[in-house]
């Protein structure tokens, strides 16, 4: 089909690989499995959770539903024999969070693939819109587009800002680059997130979830550091030791407010509207 053939008051669904989709026409064979643990509570807010048939074990938001949804293993060790058994339609998946050799395998088998990959919040809004025009649910996702624009007003940036490093992992400590949804949701408050430059590494291939180590270098090039909840479970018996180490502001943060993008992202910005950061 050309865009000629198309009528002018259809929205052509395209997702994150530009690849065009086609609204559901018959809802009864519909099955969904999701790879993506922030989708799936995306698609039981979009009152979905009926239609979906797999989910990964980190798929555990909202709890009284999924509970009832089978499991596939995890975001990147999918089993996919018991995915294919369980007959799925349409797959969700995510840019950063599956692996392309496992979606590509799924793809043989499963009719319909879409891909998200929102790298800033207001990328919400095309996906709550793309996955609402699919499964035929656009009033409840232009109801989510409502709240989420509710919840970015209420946001204000630091007027002097602040250099943050954001602590995704440890051993290896792991962080996010400038271009990641975290690092953006964070630029929301006029916060900085450190960058590793390497000699000779071009910006454009600097790695979105790099190791580092702590030295006076990376110390002085930061004023505060946010141990994230997950994927690493750090608590605040660890913020507490780090800071005793590196002389530093170490703050716990909830890493779902500020890295779920889908439904949770309506809180995530409230969240951080309201987060308080140390003068420094």
């Amino acid at each position: 089909m050309n865009s000629s053939s198309i009528p002018a008051h259809t929205s052509i669904l395209i997702d994150a690989i530009g690849t065009v989709h086609s609204p559901v026409i018959a809802l009864e064979q519909l099955r969904i499995a999701c790879l993506v643990p922030s989708i799936t509570e995306l698609l039981c807010e979009l009152g979905l959770a009926k239609y979906m048939v797999a989910r990964t074990g980190f798929c555990i938001h909202p709890k009284e539903l999924v509970c009832d949804i089978p499991k596939v293993g995890g975001t990147k060790d999918v089993n996919v024999e018991k995915l294919r058994k369980l007959a799925p339609t349409h797959l969700i998946v995510n840019i950063d969070e599956n692996e392309k050799p496992t979606v590509d395998l799924l793809a043989q088998f499963i009719p319909h693939v879409v891909v998200t990959h929102p790298v800033c919040p207001q990328d919400n809004l095309a996906m709550y819109r793309l996955l609402g025009a699919i499964f035929q649910v656009s009033q409840r996702a232009e109801q989510l587009c409502a709240a989420f624009k509710a919840s970015l007003l209420q946001i204000q940036a630091d007027p002097k800002g602040k250099r943050v490093l954001y602590c995704i992992w440890k051993d290896p400590w792991m962080t996010v680059s400038r271009d990641t949804y975290i690092a953006q949701m964070l630029a929301l408050r006029g916060w900085r997130q450190w960058q590793l430059v390497e000699s000779g590494v071009a910006m454009s291939e600097v790695k979105r979830y790099p190791t580092f180590e702590w030295n006076d270098d990376l110390l002085d090039a930061v004023d505060i550091v946010l141990l994230s909840t997950e994927p690493y479970s750090f608590t605040q018996t660890h913020a507490t030791e780090l800071q005793q180490q590196i002389r530093k502001p170490v703050i716990l943060v909830d890493g779902e407010m500020l890295s779920w993008y889908g439904s949770r992202a309506i809180a995530g910005l409230s969240y951080l509207a309201q987060l308080k950061l140390p003068i420094v």
